[in-house]
């Protein structure tokens, strides 16, 4: 007679065990998990190394729109990054709640807020806010995800809406194509924050460990949005974890001001939890990315020199063009 003993199966948390350095860093993510083989196969991933001379303007671009709504949710710290999550998406999930209207009852708290929509730009289709990320460095030299020609910023908030035209949920739309939307904006060191950036950072003290979250009331993204619309716009990919090639970027060319408090306040955040905090938050971007075949357009129309009128542009498509007198 054979005694065979088997062993239980361990299932592996993939969300716990990816991190930003080490063997479970971002040249190890599409290794380990096959399902996030995007990870290290893909052709269009990100982020990437915007370089200027390689831009193509393309004179069709349009303003983005992001509208007045503001947002109520909830910051967390998820051990990956800073996440503020909308309570619009929470609550759109459940059927037995009802859309908040624009009355005067306090109690509006259990009520869905309406939700925050991103148009415009590049987009064809109407994308309903998600999620806000923010990454940064330990040090002032390093921290953003994208980079503008090898220069890199202290950080970088990434808006995320998925596609609300053709999907139901952000779910669905974060493994189809045009599914989703990511706004990226740099951070710069400044004297004075901007608005949106004081009220991220001041619930911070709440979330210094993994899992921990606090609710944050009345965000606007339009504030967070610089009044200068100039922008460079590519198809890319999520910048964690399952790497899914479904994001359609728009980088912000003007910098958010954040002051040197509020940085450091990022950086006593850690990645574990209260009994075993590991490391520090920060450093959480991923490396450029190879661009390879893809086009990067820009709204920005760059004033050229005559040596230079062989520059990419998309201006002699333009059929009809409205000039200022």
């Amino acid at each position: 007679m054979m005694i065979t003993l088997h062993a239980p199966a361990i299932k592996c948390d993939w969300n716990f065990w990816w991190t930003y350095d080490g063997i479970s860093g971002p040249e190890f993510w599409g290794i380990l998990n096959p399902d996030w083989f995007l990870c290290n196969k893909g052709h269009r991933q990100s982020p990437i190394d915007i370089k200027p001379g390689l831009l193509l303007y393309d004179p069709n671009l349009k303003s983005i729109f992001i509208n007045k709504n503001r947002v109520n949710g909830y910051i967390e710290n998820d051990g990956h990054s800073v996440v503020f999550h909308s309570h619009y998406y929470s609550y759109n999930n459940q059927s037995d709640i009802t859309t908040t209207t624009n009355n005067n009852n306090n109690n509006n708290d259990n009520l869905i807020p309406p939700p925050v929509t991103i148009n415009g730009g590049p987009l064809s289709y109407s994308y309903i806010f998600h999620s806000l990320h923010i990454h940064f460095g330990l040090v002032d030299s390093y921290g953003s995800e994208h980079l503008i020609s090898g220069f890199q910023f202290p950080g970088e908030i990434q808006l995320i809406g998925y596609n609300s035209d053709l999907y139901e949920n952000y779910e669905e739309a974060s493994t189809k194509p045009n599914g989703l939307v990511g706004i990226a904006i740099f951070l710069k060191q400044e004297s004075k924050s901007s608005a949106g950036i004081e009220i991220l950072t001041s619930q911070l003290n709440h979330i210094v460990y993994r899992g921990q979250k606090t609710a944050i009331k009345s965000l606007s993204l339009r504030e967070l949005l610089p009044d200068d619309q100039n922008y460079v716009t590519y198809d890319g990919s999520l910048t964690t974890p399952s790497c899914d090639e479904v994001v359609t970027w728009i980088v912000i060319n003007k910098p958010l001001s954040i002051t040197k408090e509020q940085l450091q306040s990022l950086r006593f955040l850690m990645q574990g939890s209260i009994d075993v905090p590991k490391a520090p938050l920060g450093n959480n971007f991923r490396p450029t990315q190879s661009i390879n075949d893809r086009v990067i357009r820009t709204n920005i129309e760059f004033k050229q020199s005559s040596k230079d009128r062989n520059c990419p542009t998309m201006k002699q498509n333009v059929q009809y063009e409205s000039k200022s007198s």
